[in-house]
């Protein structure tokens, strides 16, 4: 039953994020567009993979993989071009939403195998490192980032806010996860557990 509730929370967050205005809360699009981002990856999708395992089981990545691939995903579409074309064509917004759906359903099924322990650790640090990277980016950049109209709106302040709200969801997330995974790595070690 705890199971359902965590698959039903990490559903009900995408439900919430997607369609809701949250432009409105966090002040401009590219803010609102870093809050999207980062409660699919960052809360939605371990939500859904603890709360179902069964459907993940099959997964066979190593997490320090799933975390390049994630970090292929996040970096791809942040860069300029791609993060404009995607504000102008629907088309590509929906697909780099799917995109960023996948690549977070694909790391946190991973590093979250009982057997994986120590190596999802590693895959969730480096994935802190880069997320904290692109989010100090976001906000010491002196100039505007990206050009499509929606993001020029709020102009660096909204870029910056951005950047604030990817820190304070991406770095605590993946930093603690790590923490834990690793904390039951050595708890194992010292109860004399193999891992194979």
């Amino acid at each position: 039953m705890k199971q359902h509730g965590l698959l039903l929370c990490g559903l009900s967050l995408l439900l919430l994020v997607w369609p809701m205005p949250v432009e409105a809360a966090t002040g401009g699009y590219f803010s609102a567009h870093m809050l999207r981002h980062m409660t699919v990856v960052a809360l939605a999708t371990p939500l859904i993979v603890l709360g179902a395992p069964a459907f993940f089981a099959d997964i066979r990545v190593s997490p320090l993989l799933a975390s390049v691939v994630e970090f292929l995903i996040v970096w791809g579409w942040h860069l300029p071009a791609f993060h404009d074309h995607a504000r102008a064509n629907p088309a590509m917004l929906a697909s780099e939403q799917l995109s960023f759906l996948l690549a977070g359903l694909l790391l946190w099924a991973s590093v979250l195998k009982p057997r994986e322990a120590l190596a999802g650790a590693g895959g969730l640090f480096l994935t802190s490192m880069h997320m904290t990277l692109l989010g100090a980016i976001l906000i010491l950049s002196p100039r505007l980032l990206y050009q499509a109209d929606v993001c020029r709106l709020g102009g660096v302040p909204d870029q910056q806010m951005g950047g604030m709200i990817m820190l304070a969801i991406s770095t605590p997330v993946y930093l603690m996860a790590s923490l834990v995974l690793l904390s039951k790595e050595l708890r194992g070690s010292r109860n004399g557990e193999l891992t194979p």
